[in-house]
């Protein structure tokens, strides 16, 4: 096969296509710069949360309509928790996270919302007066935690089941402390926990002792009471990692 440039019949050589040069440095340009904005949301998070003292993260479904009871029971609990000396740590944005900042604003107490920068567009909703804002949900989750007395899970979907079992799974591994981490509302957990029980457990990829990391409650007054028993309040949650 000749490897000499083809000629048509107006005799015009055809343009041959030229590959840009590799450079090693184009390959990563992107990558460094992110580096950078990674290290900057750590670090503004970091000097933020530093100052909230002793907190209690809250997480739960942004799809959960004001009347709903689990909103009350979310703007309940903040307001009570707010009101024993914890600052409340959310998402910062609708449905459970509105309620449980609504509670603790209306207590007088620290609400901060960790925002985070979807395609949906989401809005710090209006009870925050901590704004935090972020674009990679994995610096978000260490700001949930490193600062957390405690995490209440209420009920949600794939993002509130991401967030509970990345705080199970940091205990069970001993990379955070044991904070209380407690499942708001036995009708809507039960049946997760029925299946770890009869899956997770007989198919030995569950042991029955770490069903202790969490507990399934619904009374505000007994939740208040387990996080401060187990976590009180001059343990701040920087401690955590």
């Amino acid at each position: 096969m000749s490897l000499t440039p083809h000629w048509n019949s107006n005799r015009k050589k055809v343009r041959q296509i030229k590959k840009k040069p590799f450079n090693r440095r184009n390959q990563y340009d992107g990558d460094t710069w992110r580096v950078f904005r990674i290290m900057s949301e750590l670090v503004d998070g970091f000097e933020i949360m530093s100052e909230i003292g002793p907190a209690v993260t809250i997480f739960g479904s942004a799809r959960t309509s004001p009347k709903n009871p689990y909103y009350h029971k979310a703007r309940e609990l903040a307001f009570k928790l707010a009101k024993k000396g914890y600052s409340i740590i959310t998402g910062g944005g609708s449905g459970i996270m509105e309620a449980a900042n609504r509670g603790a604003q209306e207590a007088g107490g620290c609400s901060v919302g960790l925002n985070i920068d979807l395609p949906m567009e989401q809005v710090v909703n209006a009870y925050v007066n901590v704004p935090v804002g972020f674009r990679y949900f994995f610096v978000r989750k260490i700001m949930f935690i490193k600062y957390a007395s405690a995490a209440l899970i209420m009920p949600g979907g794939m993002g509130t089941m991401d967030e509970c079992f990345e705080v199970v799974t940091l205990i069970q591994t001993e990379k955070i402390r044991k904070i209380p981490v407690i499942l708001v509302g036995r009708e809507y957990w039960q049946g997760l926990l029925d299946w770890m029980q009869k899956r997770m457990i007989k198919y030995g990829m569950l042991d029955k002792a770490e069903f202790s990391i969490f507990k399934i409650m619904d009374d505000p007054d007994a939740i208040i009471k387990e996080i401060r028993k187990k976590s009180p309040i001059q343990l701040p949650g920087k401690e955590n990692f």
